[in-house]
């Protein structure tokens, strides 16, 4: 059964006046410029690091050059197997904002699906979804990360992004659920019921449109949050393993060498905060820019 125009041309009203007014706020909110300027500079690195490494080949080292310090040849200067620290540091942000990235996927998929369950249907399944959860909460993420990574027998980007995954779901879900329950009750959500629309399509069409906001917000956030965790794990040596390249892996390397050659660990531990820090104030400027009271 067809719904009626009005309905569909309301939600579409609605949305765009939503995301519209949070354009015109973000495109003129500092800290939203700052935000997408490091964002997109440091994915960008991430995808073309032969490009902002100017060439140069991470693996090719010499022995003799060992924690030479920064100079005009060798920018960040030279790490302990005498390679280009520059070049090291640059192929970094692909693996570490790759898991990032793959983590945050993986959660909006279980937590979108799960949550919308939840929230539309209530119930039985909502109280069955819901303890599971609960259960999951129960666990830190940084300690069940450790926990499953530490009987992992190889220790990859998909293994660190799978462990994060797995204990960092919930609160997506939770978002999502909160949402949906606010929203199944709208003129629009019950008039598609009452026109026979199916559940999925309901979902689908009405509510998680209007449902993904905080999510998105969340999720912009968590990017950051989970190349901070990554890097922890991987500077407790639990992360993950050489041949890989990764700030992780240059801070836990450098950590005892901070006496003789602090460059080696300076500039991953920047790269890592300045990412951090660009996730971070990406997520608060869209939190303040869908939340016309925290403006």
């Amino acid at each position: 059964m067809t719904e009626p125009a009005g309905v569909e041309a309301e939600e579409l009203v609605g949305q765009s006046s939503v995301w519209g007014d949070a354009w015109k706020y973000l495109r003129t909110n500092p800290l939203f410029l700052i935000g997408l300027t490091l964002m997109v500079i440091m994915v960008a690195m991430a995808l073309f690091p032969a490009v902002f490494a100017l060439g140069a080949d991470p693996t090719d080292c010499d022995l003799s050059m060992s924690r030479r310090p920064p100079s005009a040849e060798h920018w960040f200067g030279m790490d302990l197997q005498g390679c280009d620290y520059y070049s090291n540091v640059i192929y970094g942000a692909r693996t570490s904002v790759a898991i990032g990235v793959l983590t945050v996927i993986g959660v909006l998929i279980i937590g979108v699906l799960v949550g919308s369950l939840a929230g539309y249907f209530g119930g039985w399944a909502d109280t069955v979804l819901a303890r599971i959860t609960d259960v999951f909460f129960g666990i830190p993420l940084f300690l069940g990360a450790l926990i499953l990574l530490t009987v992992s027998a190889q220790r990859s980007v998909w293994t660190v992004s799978l462990a994060l995954v797995v204990f960092g779901w919930m609160t997506a879900m939770r978002l999502v659920r909160s949402s949906v329950v606010s929203i199944r009750g709208a003129d629009y959500v019950l008039a598609a019921q009452a026109l026979g629309a199916s559940s999925g399509r309901i979902l689908v069409r009405h509510i998680l449109p209007n449902a993904l906001a905080p999510v998105l917000i969340y999720a912009t956030i968590a990017v950051g949050t989970f190349i901070s965790a990554e890097a922890a794990l991987t500077y407790l040596g639990i992360g993950l393993q050489a041949p890989e390249i990764s700030w992780g892996l240059q801070i836990n390397v450098a950590q005892s060498l901070i006496g003789s050659s602090p460059h080696l660990l300076f500039f991953p531990a920047l790269f890592l905060s300045v990412t951090v820090l660009g996730f971070i104030l990406l997520g608060d400027a869209l939190r303040d820019a869908l939340d016309p009271k925290r403006r």
